[in-house]
């Protein structure tokens, strides 16, 4: 059955919204399987598989303003061309003080985002992998490279990576010698990841959070559609738990590398389960 082609439930205008969705159909950089530039269209396809209420929250979306703006022109861009292009889209969301929710594409297009922030922000970053390349394939906007660049933006004091079970040796010793704060997979599996979180919180000097999230950062078992699977991964509870936490601090939030090709939708509708509880807690949170 094919659905409306914008996310379930995004009925409200854009200037009486509070939250706006964009896509970012990218996967120039993808190093392992290509695909992720159909991820904004299979999550927003996925996401009219729920209900508007969820009694977990006690939320029923349809009482929140939100907009789903559609997809960004970058699909044959060069890397940082769309880059750019995400930045001053996110700008201009910021500049009429709305949330940014932005469905990926490749996680490339998180460094253009954080770039639209002031720089006094903290971002919580759940991935598979450190992602702290300077260059990779000699590209500095490969996806290798996102967490290198968001540091660069906002210090890299402010930004922790948890979930990570992947590094190339000298990033991974770079990102140590830079005192990058990360917990693995293994650490979470055995202190849970409101610990890993706390002990982040604990070290940032800013309190208004930017979550960006890899969807492979979940086992593959869970996600099996994305970009660079990488075993011994995270739950979706891990996720949910993480919203939890956050979310009275969340300013912005993005979900990327679903790719499609790959499973048979059950990434896809993973990651819409995820963006609809984000709202629901982001909406709650300020409601208090």
């Amino acid at each position: 059955m094919k659905f409306p082609n914008y996310f379930a439930d995004a009925e409200s205008n854009y200037k009486d919204s509070e939250f706006v969705i964009f896509g970012v159909p990218y996967d120039k950089t993808s190093s392992f399987r290509s695909g992720a530039k159909e991820g904004p269209k299979a999550i927003r396809q996925a996401s009219w598989n729920f209900e508007t209420f969820n009694f977990k929250t006690g939320v029923d979306l349809k009482n929140i303003n939100f907009h789903d703006y559609g997809d960004l022109n970058v699909t044959d861009n060069s890397p940082k061309v769309m880059v750019e292009k995400v930045k001053y889209f996110t700008k201009k969301l910021l500049l009429v003080n709305k949330i940014p929710l932005c469905l990926g594409g490749e996680h490339s297009i998180t460094s253009g985002i954080i770039q639209a922030y002031p720089k006094e922000i903290s971002v919580i970053c759940l991935d598979a992998h450190i992602d702290f390349r300077e260059k990779y394939e000699d590209n500095k906007y490969n996806h290798a490279c996102v967490n290198r660049r968001i540091s660069e933006h906002i210090g890299v004091e402010n930004l922790a990576v948890l979930g990570i079970r992947s590094a190339e040796k000298k990033e991974f010793e770079d990102a140590k010698k830079q005192n990058l704060f990360y917990v693995d997979s293994n650490e979470i599996k055995q202190n849970g990841i409101k610990n890993a979180l706390k002990n982040s919180f604990s070290n940032f000097k800013y309190k208004k959070f930017y979550l960006t999230i890899d969807i492979d950062v979940l086992d593959p078992a869970y996600a099996p559609g994305t970009g660079t699977p990488e075993p011994f991964g995270l739950t979706p509870s891990d996720i949910v738990e993480c919203i939890d936490f956050l979310s009275s601090n969340l300013i912005g939030f993005d979900i990327v590398e679903v790719c499609p090709p790959f499973d048979k939708g059950e990434t896809a509708i993973t990651a819409a389960k995820i963006v609809r509880y984000a709202i629901e807690k982001i909406w709650s949170g300020k409601q208090r």
